[in-house]
């Protein structure tokens, strides 16, 4: 009895643990016996001993699991009929107890069983039709895949195994070294912590954890220095093969945006690639990310649809409240520096205001004004003043009047009714002896049309939200700050047209000339990488040059900041005492030219600007009409002395 409880319980064993501890030469052997003794029978002998050992895993997991219960059912029954008479024919054994092995588990026994046979079969006659589903590769892996040589790979392990010395000079840094799977980079580090450890400089250990042991890592020691034996290979041309490739994956995987990984991505499809040095790699990549923000392309593509576009940046320049000047330099275009250079003490915040509420106002741009010369609280002054009185303004706040600044700064407003209204000589209402601000302007929202209209204009402007015109002082600043400030309103506010008053030298650096064309390089090379336009106002020299023969002689600093600019006006006052030396017309080479009128009020100025340069094309000379009390700038026409004063200097 003791004997067949032990053949039972072996029966238990062959069905339960013995598939998962059984030996490799053990599994043969029982493998051959469930061969012979229970295959023979399934399904007329369908499944014989070369189909078995063809099964592959992946048609074994395609077996539904009623297929599985049914083969499971005929063996264990037939093992039954086999096995249990000879072995116990007084005892009975319950269905249920043979019912015990689930299908999971067979399929577990089953899978392990043939993967282990498998590994051992070294010649597998069907492994090219093998069907393996296999993880579909991120885009990421592709890219990698595509900057990989594998090749390159094992025949530079190979040499460095052939030649442990060859790692003192051909070694790659920890933060370099991107082998293209775990197995050669822990070869890698076999070679420089075991194979050539005592040749290895330290900065060629310095941040790689020590190698794993592998099973397989004599036999592909061997492997790699045979591929690397088969020819003469020069390292030093593999290493720089093989550093270059190493050099575009690191930069691909720390690329912060996807163009600048396809840009690195693609220098591997350059025509002279192969020529390239790892030094012109690297300044390659360097390129590219300089550039990313800056448009590149082919002159001569899309040619047709580039002409008949009529929203290219060259047609659609915002306009300046200048016909002819807008005219000449194609409007105000983003990507491009504008200067416009005047003695000082001469109006140039004023034009700078000028400029700054037409870009607002009537073209609805987002403007930031960079201030080194003008408060705040003046410039405030100075827009309420422009848009209280410009007539392009009107049109828009809908308020018809005319008030000086110095009349708004002193709240100076004229009574409807003077009657019973303490006024000045000038008409103005007076505020009373200890009337308080609040009283006084409550009084004249009461008795002056006048001081409501202004309120009216002023309201107007703070409603004026998304065409905002944005302030900000410095003082003491380095380029670096100014580059800082505009970037940061740049992507803050999205602001693309800047006016900065007074383009100087850093901090640092005043007084020297060449320093300024530092900073208007910077800027220009700002305004065509983000598409911004950038207007700058300069300081002329206090000459004695006539107004009408200003050059590029007469900065103040220097002169060669011209080359970085699109477009450089030079402007100056006449003097007042040689108007009638001048004359004018509304176009340009007129038959008939206007006097220059003469004004009594000293407020009225005139002044020539010379178009010294622009890049859209002419260079007029043109005449303007400033009224500084209303900041009212007027563009009257082209220029010119008259024929008998042409030899003045």
């Amino acid at each position: 009895m003791d004997n067949k409880e032990d053949e039972i319980f072996d029966l238990e064993d062959l069905y339960g643990e013995e598939f998962e501890e059984v030996e490799d030469d053990e599994l043969e052997e029982e493998f051959e016996e469930v061969e012979e003794d229970e295959l023979e029978e399934v399904e007329d002998d369908e499944l014989e001993d070369e189909e078995f050992e063809e099964v592959e895993e992946d048609e074994l997991e395609e077996v539904e699991d009623d297929e599985l219960e049914e083969v499971e059912d005929d063996e264990l029954e037939e093992v039954e009929d086999d096995e249990l008479e000879e072995v116990e024919e007084d005892d009975e054994l319950e269905e249920d107890e043979l019912e015990e092995v689930e299908d999971d588990e067979l399929e577990e026994v089953e899978d392990n069983e043939f993967e282990e046979i498998e590994e051992d079969e070294e010649d597998e006659e069907d492994e090219e039709d093998e069907e393996v589903k296999k993880p579909l590769k991120s885009q990421e892996q592709l890219d990698l895949d595509k900057l990989s040589d594998i090749e390159i790979e094992y025949i530079f392990l190979g040499l460095l195994l052939n030649n442990p010395k060859a790692i003192s000079r051909y070694y790659f840094k920890f933060e370099d070294c991107h082998f293209s799977n775990s197995e050669l980079d822990n070869m890698y580090r076999i070679i420089v912590f075991r194979e050539s450890e005592s040749y290895a400089p330290a900065i060629a250990k310095e941040g790689f954890k020590l190698p794993m042991e592998a099973q397989n890592s004599y036999g592909l020691m061997e492997s790699l220095k045979e591929i690397a034996s088969e020819r003469n290979y020069n390292i030093e041309t593999i290493y720089t093969i093989l550093k270059k490739l190493f050099i575009l994956k690191k930069n691909y995987l720390s690329a912060p945006t996807k163009l600048i990984r396809d840009n690195i991505l693609n220098i591997i499809n350059y025509k002279l690639y192969d020529e390239m040095t790892v030094e012109e790699v690297e300044n390659a990549i360097e390129q590219i990310g300089v550039t990313a923000g800056l448009s590149q392309g082919r002159l001569n593509e899309d040619i047709t649809s580039f002409l008949l576009n009529d929203e290219s940046t060259l047609t659609t320049g915002a306009d300046l409240p200048f016909p002819i000047l807008s005219s000449v330099f194609k409007g105000i275009r983003k990507g491009e520096t504008f200067v416009y250079a005047m003695p000082s003490n001469s109006g140039k915040s004023r034009f700078t205001i000028n400029l700054a509420s037409y870009l607002a106002f009537t073209q609805g741009k987002k403007v930031l004004i960079i201030s080194n010369e003008m408060s705040e609280e003046k410039m405030k002054l100075c827009l309420i003043t422009t848009i209280l009185n410009n007539k392009a303004y009107q049109k828009l706040h809908g308020q018809q009047l005319k008030k000086t600044e110095g009349e708004l700064l002193e709240l100076k407003f004229r009574p409807d009714k003077k009657r019973g209204v303490k006024v000045d000589e000038k008409g103005f209402i007076l505020r009373e002896e200890n009337e308080t601000i609040d009283d006084f302007v409550e009084r004249l929202s009461k008795i002056s049309t006048e001081f409501n209209q202004t309120i009216k204009v002023t309201d107007w402007l703070n409603e004026q939200i998304n065409n905002s015109i944005y302030f900000i002082h410095i003082t003491e600043h380095t380029n670096d700050d100014i580059r800082k400030i505009i970037m940061n309103y740049y992507y803050r506010e999205n602001i693309e047209y800047i006016l900065y008053d007074t383009l100087k030298a850093d901090t640092e650096n005043i007084g020297n000339g060449e320093e300024i064309k530092k900073t208007a390089t910077i800027l220009s090379n700002l305004a065509q990488k983000f598409e911004i336009f950038i207007g700058s106002s300069m300081q002329l020299l206090e000459s004695s040059t006539l107004p009408v023969n200003l050059t590029i002689n007469d900065m103040s600093a220097s002169r060669t900041v011209k080359e970085v600019l699109d477009i450089l006006c030079l402007m100056k006052q006449i003097n007042p005492q040689t108007l009638s030396k001048y004359e004018y017309s509304e176009i340009e080479e007129a038959k008939e030219y206007k006097d220059l009128e003469v004004f009594d009020d000293p407020d009225v100025r005139y002044y020539i600007c010379v178009v010294d340069k622009n890049r859209a094309g002419a260079k007029p000379k043109l005449l303007f009409r400033l009224n500084l009390a209303y900041n009212f700038w007027e563009e009257l026409g082209y220029v010119r002395l008259k024929q008998e004063f042409i030899s003045i200097d």
